[in-house]
């Protein structure tokens, strides 16, 4: 991290809940967020000496630039795949020092790969260090809903809630298998969490590739969390934008250049008539 950015994380608040938070306070209100897959500053398939491939990349520099951008509500650091927290600490850090303070998201890997207790541990971690939300993927049933919002509890975060309107910690869960789908109202009729949303990526995949079903099983899953007060999240592009919003969809999560997701993102705006 450079000095200047570093001197800033330490003058600064101990944690971006002291900033408001764009997608919270729209979530809220029942109004959509804009967002963005954090992207790897990493150039693809890069590898080390040994042909290895990296890790993706993300600092300081590059989140202090993220967050600079107006079109954005919220940040999605996805660490499904490989848990790193110096990733949160330069996302924070980085966030800090900005102009703007979009809300950060994390996304941890999952229980089932995990285990209770390291999970456990790193919502703790990642909300301890300044994030304003964890992401718990492919949550396969109630009782999983459950130890997944026993986590937060741990963690004494004040979560946002349909019980809780004063929360300011977000806790969301996922619905990513098969299986799940045929759980999604007893998940959803768990109390404690914030967002129920749909993995429609690795839900088409489990259910071998279709992608109709996906969508409908998806629309089930936003429909669930809604009756229940919350909203819920699912990827879009400039091809999609207009019915996930149809749909009512709130959290619309995008992926690509910042050309690309800065074009899906004014689109969207401009659907629901914001400057």
């Amino acid at each position: 991290m450079r000095p200047s950015l570093l001197l800033a994380a330490l003058l600064l608040p101990a944690t971006l809940a002291a900033q408001p938070s764009p997608a919270l306070t729209l979530w809220k209100a029942n109004r959509p967020a804009f967002g963005i897959f954090v992207p790897s500053e990493r150039a693809p398939g890069a590898t080390d000496a040994n042909g290895k491939r990296l890790p993706p990349l993300y600092t300081a520099d590059g989140a202090k630039t993220l967050g600079a951008n107006p079109l954005l509500d919220y940040l999605f650091l996805n660490l499904e795949g490989g848990y790193d927290i110096e990733a949160v600490k330069a996302m924070v850090a980085g966030l800090k020092a900005s102009t703007g303070h979009p809300t950060l998201l994390v996304r941890i890997p999952t229980i089932a790969d995990a285990g209770a207790e390291l999970t456990r541990a790193r919502v703790s971690d990642v909300l301890s260090l300044g994030a304003d939300g964890v992401v718990i993927p492919h949550v396969r049933s109630a009782d999983e809903a459950k130890l997944a919002v026993s986590f937060f509890k741990d963690a004494k975060a004040n979560v946002w809630s349909p019980t809780n309107a004063k929360g300011t910690t977000i806790a969301m869960l996922m619905i990513e298998d098969k299986g799940a789908v045929q759980e999604t109202d007893a998940i959803a009729a768990v109390e404690g969490y914030s967002l129920l949303s749909c993995g429609i990526g690795s839900l088409t995949r489990d259910m071998g590739g279709d992608a109709p079903g996906a969508e409908t099983a998806c629309k089930h899953v936003r429909d669930a969390g809604a009756k229940k007060g919350m909203p819920s999240m699912m990827t879009a592009n400039d091809k999609t934008i207009a019915d996930r919003m149809a749909k009512g969809y709130l959290g619309l999560l995008m992926a690509g250049s910042t050309e690309q997701t800065d074009a899906i993102i004014r689109t969207g705006r401009e659907l629901v008539q914001r400057k």
